[in-house]
């Protein structure tokens, strides 16, 4: 069974071990550092971030950050949550925890945890045809716009 947890101070330095394959590496942060963007993030009033690891039967195999964005913060003027990271440890890949842990996710920005918004975005380097074909399976869709070399997909809710 898969489930997100808040990062808190019991798993914290289990979640910052984790870490993608060598190859994987540039498509996205480190746990620590995501967990920094999120400090400064809030402590800045840029968003409300969201960590949380991702556990499959109580065992942490990845890390997921989500957003919540109020409209003046927001490319298209309105309130929208955001994926900011997805990272499914390297020695538990191929078994399909990355698509459930977005539908976890998906699931749980519904609730509308944070504020009312009909959309959610993604974004991903243009070569990562795994990210691209997971985010796609989920419903998302790229919009053609392009921010810090990544393609940006939108899911409307």
């Amino acid at each position: 069974m898969m489930e997100l947890r808040k990062i808190t101070d019991d798993n914290l330095d289990e979640c910052i071990k984790l870490e993608p394959k060598e190859e994987q590496k540039s498509y996205v942060g480190s746990n620590i550092s995501s967990l920094a963007e999120a400090y400064v993030a809030l402590t800045n009033n840029e968003c409300i971030p969201m960590p949380y690891a991702i556990y499959a039967n109580d065992i942490m195999v990845g890390f997921i950050m989500l957003s919540y964005n109020e409209a003046e913060e927001t490319a298209d003027d309105e309130n929208a949550y955001w994926v900011w990271r997805l990272m499914i440890d390297k020695g538990y890949q191929g078994k399909g925890y990355g698509k459930e842990a977005m539908v976890g996710a998906l699931k749980l920005i519904r609730t509308l945890p944070y504020g009312k918004s009909s959309v959610v975005f993604i974004s991903y380097e243009p070569e990562n045809v795994v990210a691209k074909t997971l985010y796609a399976s989920c419903g998302f869709v790229e919009t053609g716009k392009i921010e810090n070399g990544e393609l940006v997909a939108k899911l409307v809710l």
